[in-house]
């Protein structure tokens, strides 16, 4: 089975709430499997537009990554995060 990954590309209006929603999310990725690759950090422009935070989650399957940003775990967290930062995401199917 195929895993499945959350990309995020985030910029963060504030820096103290968003500490809220990363703990509010804690308990869906933890029920989800989640595993970080890439939580913000060093990154460089190669094409197009830029966002200041970059985000790569691995979840057991397609199906559970999208569990869990569905679940109402990540919904409350979701709520706290789309009012202290804007965001693209995606989920995608790996190869």
């Amino acid at each position: 089975m195929a895993k499945g990954y959350w990309i995020a590309r985030v910029d963060v209006r504030d820096a103290e709430r968003y500490k809220d929603y990363v703990a509010a999310a804690k308990p869906a990725f933890e029920k989800y499997g989640a595993t970080f690759l890439a939580r913000g950090g060093a990154f460089q422009r190669l094409e197009g537009d830029v966002r200041s935070r970059n985000v790569v989650i691995e979840f057991p399957s397609l199906q559970a990554a999208i569990d869990c940003y569905n679940s109402p775990e990540y919904q409350i967290a979701a709520a706290i995060r789309q009012e202290v930062a804007s965001a693209e995401m995606v989920v995608v199917e790996g190869v």
